[in-house]
């Protein structure tokens, strides 16, 4: 099974990302960091889901995130399908943190349980195609909504969205033009998939 080993991040500032990502998120192990000024601008077509056990751990994630030089997207609050939030790395990455429960059942330990990278897609059909004739599993599967692959041991979940309903998640624009800023680590090795994500065999 095709197994993502970490993401890598093109960043104009190295040392914001690394206190962004290491020392408020603990992704250390998720997230890898290289510079680059390629253009972009708008929406990069693509989100990092944090998923976390409780309210209060969603709550003390972001709140490191803002301090660490984070935009607030989207409050930490209450939802139909749980409690999170929205944030926006200083390099322009968005980030969710959010929690299936909308109780606390314990402190805030700022346990990560799955880190999911979200692609948004304009041809969800031939994305999922594309993605199982190079070895990914799917999961799950909600027509041309959703679909997610199973992550094994892998640090990072695989899943796809369509590109406005991500925006549309995440509370930004969906018009973005430019570098995905993005190479995804696997063990699959390098090829890039319809809507120019850019896979990269791990060293």
């Amino acid at each position: 099974m095709t197994s993502i080993e970490h993401l890598t991040l093109e960043v104009a500032d190295l040392a914001a990302a690394q206190r962004f990502y290491a020392d408020a998120l603990g992704l250390e192990k998720q997230v890898r960091l290289r510079e680059s000024q390629a253009p972009t601008s708008g929406f990069r077509g693509w989100t990092v889901s944090l998923v976390v056990s409780r309210p209060s751990i969603v709550e003390g994630l972001v709140g490191a995130a803002l301090r660490a030089g984070g935009t607030e997207l989207k409050p930490a609050g209450k939802s139909f399908w749980g409690f999170g939030g929205v944030v926006q790395a200083p390099d322009g990455t968005i980030c969710k943190v959010a929690s299936s429960s909308k109780r606390d059942s314990g402190p805030d330990t700022r346990e990560i349980d799955q880190a999911v990278l979200l692609l948004g897609v304009s041809k969800m059909a031939a994305s999922k195609r594309f993605y199982r004739e190079r070895g990914l599993t799917v999961a799950r599967s909600f027509g041309s909504r959703y679909v997610e692959f199973e992550a094994g041991s892998s640090p990072v979940k695989l899943a796809l969205y369509g590109r406005r309903g991500l925006a549309r998640d995440a509370g930004v624009a969906p018009e973005g033009e430019g570098s995905h800023r993005l190479a995804i680590g696997a063990d699959a090795g390098g090829f890039t998939d319809p809507d120019g994500f850019v896979w990269e065999a791990a060293a």
